[in-house]
């Protein structure tokens, strides 16, 4: 798997030899993020009294089962569904470093999901959110690893294909929430399957990042940053993608629906705004928003949560397209 020129093969063969063992462990570390950490479904929509809601399992596009749930908005019978998906190494409940190790070893707070699914159901979304592979609940494949969008694709065909097919939320308007590694998969699905995107009204697109950033600030910080052809190498080995190839920027051109991006400004897992910035010039849509969350640099803690304590901002843009 991956791509790795002649000359970037033969740097890292010469990085292999001269590196030291502490550092060698340190890069073998980096290359394991693509080997993702389960995280468990710590609550529930019963948590925030969400009722009615069930559990679903939906087949990938390539088999994989993927266990989802289905909640339906509060008040009775709506129209509307938003399909939400998650990060890595996150599960449809959210991520539980407020529980300590091995979770913490990302960043030792709560993410918390099912806020914001209480957020949409109370504005009249129907919510269908599931697990991607080897996360949470769901299937394992690939052996275990991600490839950060290019097999996870699949799982947002599956999805959008049972929605589709399904009596009733077939006939639904249909909108996507799809954040970092979910959201990488999502742009890709539409590259590959553009007919079946074809109808959605609108995306959320939270913290979509390439992993050539998240390598480049992370190794800078363990100060090993001049072993990036090392990285990729250890990630051929493992059976994955290289960094180069685990980017939003190769597949969002292919977007065309209205896009609103969020990302947090100073990220100090990138360190590098111009990441975002050039994933959201590239994206092909006409109707599109950068939203950058300031006065923070914590990916995790303000990022991924600021849709749970900041709901205006999405809901208004929903509420715009979902008509």
């Amino acid at each position: 798997m991956g791509r790795i020129s002649d000359e970037r093969m033969q740097k890292a063969k010469e990085q292999l030899e001269t590196i030291s063992a502490e550092d060698y462990e340190k890069v073998k570390g980096m290359a394991s993020i693509v080997r993702p950490l389960r995280s468990f479904l710590f609550k529930k929509p019963d948590d925030y009294g969400m009722t009615g809601w069930r559990n679903l399992v939906i087949p990938s596009d390539d088999g994989v089962p993927l266990e989802a749930w289905y909640i339906p908005a509060k008040g009775g019978p709506s129209d509307k569904l938003v399909i939400f998906n998650h990060a890595l190494p996150m599960c449809r409940a959210g991520f539980p470093g407020h529980f300590g190790e091995p979770w913490s070893g990302y960043d030792a707070v709560e993410i918390d999901f099912v806020i914001q699914y209480k957020h949409l159901t109370d504005a009249g979304y129907n919510v269908l959110t599931y697990d991607i592979r080897n996360h949470g609940n769901s299937g394992a494949a690939n052996n275990g690893l991600s490839g950060i969008g290019q097999w996870e694709w699949r799982d947002c065909v599956g999805v959008k294909n049972y929605v589709d097919n399904h009596p009733e939320l077939g006939r639904m308007k249909v909108a996507l929430y799809s954040q970092c590694m979910g959201g990488n998969s999502q742009y890709h699905a539409i590259y590959q399957r553009p007919d079946l995107f074809e109808n959605v009204k609108c995306m959320v697109s939270p913290m979509v990042v390439s992993m050539a950033a998240i390598y480049d600030a992370f190794s800078d910080l363990q100060g090993v940053r001049q072993y990036q052809e090392l990285i990729d190498l250890e990630l051929l080995k493992m059976g994955a993608f290289v960094a180069a190839e685990m980017t939003p920027h190769l597949w969002a051109a292919a977007v065309k629906m209205p896009v609103l991006m969020v990302q947090v400004l100073e990220d100090s897992w990138t360190r590098n705004p111009e990441d975002a910035q050039k994933t959201f010039d590239l994206l092909g849509s006409k109707e599109k928003e950068l939203f950058w969350i300031q006065g923070t640099t914590r990916r995790f803690k303000d990022g991924y949560n600021h849709f749970g304590r900041h709901p205006e901002k999405v809901l208004g843009f929903l509420g715009k397209y979902m008509r």
